[in-house]
């Protein structure tokens, strides 16, 4: 497992950044409508808003691969200082690397790993957390709450990216543990990071009539979704450990109201703020760490009323 560093350390180590000149950072986002990654923009916003000369100009990507590279194409061409990409995918990342490199512009990725990750040339890095932990924070909770028996599914986010990749991998290597295997995966669907997806997944799975204790999803917002079939059934979730990754202040809405056993709180605005550090100190001649790790943290009923504010 890849080392991580608190927020407080990662900010320190990028903070220290002259005001002498203007940076204009060109931000390309994979999707507006979703929770998580508005929490990450206004992390960066907000961070921008705070740091003397620097302007951020972002953009939708839409989910649309296609589309964001445009987007880092654009940008390059309007001559901006640094790039920070939310990837759709880690698919097209190599060629906003290139893109880049070629024109002699810092490209910063944020939150979703690139496929070139190990090969990132100079003025370029990835922030982040190290999916490593949360999936696997969330498993063992769900595995001890189940006291290692039981039948679960599992809703997974976009099959070719990679948080979703390695999120339903820790799910699988946790419930082969001894400790844990005595938890069968009755079945898993892709729901997209979408909440009504999940809902419709949720409910064809009850309509089977097989018997089961947990939901493990990717995200908060397909835990909601499943949440949302349930009731519409009249199915209590107190009876079911559902288990979510985020900790969106929807997801703990839902654990407040008793809906949600489990989420992992992933610092999204951390992520943003560092991002932002991160690509103003390459636009201005200075180096950074090309992986800077902002750690998960397991959020349970018991210890969630600190990260409402967060």
């Amino acid at each position: 497992m890849k080392p991580s560093i608190p927020f407080t350390a990662a900010v320190a180590l990028l903070a220290g950044v002259a005001s002498a000149s203007a940076e204009n950072v060109g931000v390309t986002v994979a999707r507006a409508d979703s929770v998580f990654l508005t929490i990450l923009r206004n992390g960066m916003v907000d961070r921008a808003k705070a740091m003397p000369n620097v302007k951020l100009q972002v953009e939708d990507a839409q989910n649309d691969p296609q589309r964001q590279l445009d987007q880092v194409r654009n940008f390059i061409a309007a001559g901006v200082d640094a790039i920070v990409v939310a990837a759709v995918d880690g698919d097209g990342t190599p060629a906003m690397t290139k893109l880049a490199k070629d024109a002699g512009i810092p490209i910063v990725y944020s939150v979703h790993p690139p496929a070139d990750l190990a090969t990132l040339p100079e003025k370029t890095a990835f922030v982040g957390s190290d999916e490593k932990q949360s999936g696997t924070m969330q498993t063992k909770e769900v595995c001890r709450l189940l006291n290692g028996k039981g039948s679960a599914y599992v809703l997974m986010g976009p099959l070719n990216n990679h948080s979703s990749i390695v999120r339903t991998q820790d799910i699988e290597d946790v419930l082969a543990t001894p400790e844990c295997k005595g938890i069968k995966i009755l079945d898993k669907q892709a729901a997209g990071w979408d909440r009504i997806e999940a809902q419709n997944i949720m409910t064809n799975w009850l309509s089977s009539a097989s018997a089961f204790d947990a939901i493990i999803a990717n995200n908060d917002e397909m835990a909601i979704g499943a949440l949302q079939a349930l009731k519409s059934v009249k199915r209590d979730p107190k009876s079911i450990v559902i288990a979510g990754i985020d900790a969106t202040p929807d997801g703990l809405a839902a654990m407040k109201a008793g809906d949600l056993d489990i989420t992992v709180f992933q610092n999204a605005t951390a992520q943003g703020a560092a991002s932002v550090d991160a690509a103003v100190k390459l636009a201005r001649g200075e180096k950074v760490d090309r992986n800077i790790w902002i750690p998960f943290e397991l959020v349970t009923p018991a210890g969630m009323d600190k990260y409402a504010t967060k």
